[in-house]
């Protein structure tokens, strides 16, 4: 068998993109956070994670450029040796004191910040205990650490409490959970699981990724939205959503922290985080700390478009955060309906399985501070003209569910 049996074989990206409904890795040919241009046609941005519209701000970008002038374009090393930079370490101290935490700690991706504390954290005859539903990068953490790796269902106690019970009591164990779940748009029952860990023994972790900027007190996430940093482990959180950049870290105890230092591979062995991108978190978070309203329109514009959505009859799930799909639940359907939504002048993403299971297909759509409300009307009449067009409401996909199901 040759190796590469496997790429021959690999056709259905070619068929759909001959079929003109490939919806992925679409080249944007400018963005400004509310609106994009794609294939020469200018569109309504409801799917980026450009949660506070802060890419484009004067003082974000005005950051980024003086820190090339001081700084160059990158360390060229790693944390470890040469690539630390006192503008880290400023950025952690801001991180810790806008978090209420010990310390803070920085990594290059926010896949790597996951990877990197799971796989230092969890290791032989350890178990790391997570949702069903949390990101790839925890899950991949799960699988390239030494110890083992147990699943429960989507935000349900008793299916964790289960799992819990029959880990060894002995065994080192971590559950790691996102604050908000990046599909559905929902927030973790953080308070009840918390209660579950200390039951059990169990440390915790959030990747609270799309939870910071947006819930909370000032944005500082859904951890600070249940007013527990003092009874969560670890907090991880992202720079290339709220705060207009790219990168992650962690946040928690100093002790813990200094041990996830000296111990994660993906930090220890990758490039620092660039000067410019450094930069520009610390002038988002001058911004968010000095003009708390940008959190607060944020949250206007998406009540304002999961009211009208489901006013219009979509299935928008249990959304409860400026991320609202629209459950379609077929996958030909969810692209079809994207491709429309492109030629009617909105940009959503299509998400089909593996990255949702099976038979909930949906369009993501989310929203920025920034988008004014003549761009959610806009996107709200090319959403009920396509759904009207396939038929994508909750009343008709219930009838056609029954329909298929004879």
């Amino acid at each position: 068998m040759d190796l590469f049996d496997k790429v021959r074989n690999y056709t259905r990206v070619k068929e759909a993109k001959e079929m003109g409904i490939y919806p992925y890795f679409q080249p944007l040919q400018n963005s400004e956070g509310t609106t994009a241009r794609i294939n020469g046609k200018d569109v309504v941005m409801i799917g980026s994670n450009n949660y506070l519209g802060l890419t484009t701000h004067p003082k974000v970008r005005q950051a980024a450029m003086d820190a090339i002038a001081t700084y160059g374009t990158s360390c060229t090393g790693s944390r470890f040796l040469n690539g630390t930079l006192e503008l880290h370490l400023e950025l952690e101290r801001r991180l810790a004191r806008f978090h209420g935490a010990e310390a803070a700690l920085t990594f290059t991706t926010g896949y790597q910040a996951n990877v990197g504390t799971i796989t230092a954290l969890v290791g032989k005859g350890d178990y790391v205990i997570v949702d069903k539903e949390d990101h790839a990068s925890i899950v991949d953490g799960c699988m390239m650490c030494l110890g083992e790796m147990r699943r429960f269902q989507h935000s349900d106690l008793s299916s964790l409490e289960r799992v819990l019970n029959n880990v060894p009591d002995t065994a080192g164990k971590l559950v790691v959970i996102d604050g908000v779940y990046s599909m559905g748009g929902d927030i973790a029952p953080l308070k009840e699981i918390v209660a579950l860990c200390k039951k059990y023994g169990a440390r915790i972790m959030v990747d609270d990724a799309h939870g910071v900027g947006v819930n909370g007190p000032g944005g500082r996430g859904t951890v600070a939205h249940f007013n527990m940093m003092d009874d969560i482990d670890v907090m991880m959180g992202t720079f290339s959503k709220s705060f207009a950049s790219v990168g992650g870290y962690i946040v928690g105890k100093a002790d813990v922290l200094h041990y996830i230092q000296h111990n994660a591979r993906p930090l220890i062995f990758s490039a620092s985080l660039p000067p410019a991108n450094a930069a520009t978190v610390l002038a988002c978070l001058d911004i968010i700390e000095s003009e708390p309203g940008i959190v607060e329109s944020l949250w206007d514009n998406a009540e304002y478009m999961r009211k009208n959505l489901r006013e219009m009859g979509f299935d928008i799930g249990y959304s409860n955060t400026p991320i609202i799909p629209i459950i379609i639940r077929d996958e030909i359907r969810t692209v079809l309906a994207w491709r429309a939504l492109i030629d009617e002048g909105v940009y959503t993403n299509p998400v089909v399985p593996p990255g949702v299971p099976p038979a909930l297909s949906l369009l993501r759509t989310s929203y920025t501070a920034t988008h004014t409300r003549e761009h959610l009307d806009r996107a709200l009449a090319a959403l009920k003209l396509v759904g009207e067009r396939l038929d994508l409401f909750l009343m008709n996909q219930q009838a056609l569910t029954s329909e298929n199901l004879g």
